[in-house]
């Protein structure tokens, strides 16, 4: 699909959508689509909160945030988010926060179709007190009570990747997130990538599909759709664009007329970036690095 059918066709105004990757492989692109759609009502899942995230909530389409980590990495705050928050300014929003692992839990308990999970790593936080979500349940095996989280269930996951085949077997490598996890627990999913590949790409290297084809209801060739985050070996972060981002969402105002000029004013994410300088430039090239070759074998 385009990204602009995937988006129409699969995200639903009040679904609970998760986004993720982790430092790298962000879906920023499709996380613009929803914005230059106009969703609104969305409960948004994602670990770590970047800059997509307070874009999304400014834009008015994220009214419950589910996360365990926020900030826009080392360039400072998330200043709209920080103003829903704190504030309530212009509107409050809901935010549900766990741990790392406590996401983590989630997402496989959603996977696996779990209504719960067990996680020891909340002894001694005050996470509990402060998220009603979190409980104790007896431990049937006589260890006394032990911390559970209830199962992460998505409407839609959406990931990106540098790779997928035509049928939506999607292959990442670098840093990984819950990507798998997401996608398993979702009743839809979305996987954005930088290029579709002959499916002799896929099987020359297995053990780098990360999601298989019959979990994924679309797949989007999007070259740089993770911009202004990096993937790995495509191109890097664009730290100036995380600082230009941190100073100009200070300013409720101008982050809007950004928004609208933007995002919303665009056709689509080449549009975008074309207007906000285009990194095909060279100035996020990375260099070869390539892994030793394996032999996988085969029958003679």
């Amino acid at each position: 699909m385009s990204l602009r059918e995937a988006v129409a066709a699969l995200v639903s105004d009040g679904d609970l959508v998760a986004i993720e990757g982790f430092g790298h492989l962000v879906p920023v692109a499709a996380a613009h689509e929803i914005i230059r759609q106009g969703r609104s009502d969305l409960t948004l899942a994602r670990m770590s909160c970047d800059v997509t995230v307070d874009q999304l909530i400014a834009a008015g389409c994220v009214s419950t945030l589910i996360s365990s980590f926020v900030g826009n990495s080392s360039a400072g705050s998330l200043h709209e988010l920080r103003r829903r928050v704190e504030h309530d300014d212009p509107a409050p929003l809901r935010l549900e926060e766990y741990s790392h692992g406590g996401m983590v839990a989630r997402y496989t308990a959603g996977a696996s179709r779990l209504p719960f999970a067990a996680i020891n790593s909340y002894r001694g936080s005050d996470l509990p007190t402060l998220n009603p979500e979190i409980r104790t349940v007896t431990d049937p095996y006589g260890s006394g009570d032990i911390y559970v989280v209830p199962a992460l269930r998505p409407d839609v996951s959406i990931i990106h990747a540098q790779r997928a085949d035509e049928h939506g077997n999607v292959q990442a490598w670098g840093i990984l997130g819950i990507q798998t996890e997401a996608a398993f627990a979702a009743d839809r999913v979305i996987v954005t990538v930088e290029e579709i590949v002959d499916d002799d790409v896929i099987r020359s290297d297995p053990n780098r599909t990360i999601i298989p084809a019959h979990a994924v209801t679309a797949v989007v060739e999007c070259p740089w759709g993770a911009f202004p985050h990096a993937v790995q070996g495509y191109y890097d972060r664009d730290d100036a664009f995380a600082r230009r981002w941190s100073e100009l969402a200070r300013n409720p105002h101008e982050m809007h007329v950004w928004l609208d000029a933007n995002i919303r004013g665009t056709s689509d994410f080449d549009a975008h970036l074309e207007l906000v300088g285009h990194p095909r430039d060279g100035r996020l090239n990375v260099t070869e690095a390539f892994p030793s070759p394996v032999n996988y074998g085969g029958r003679r």
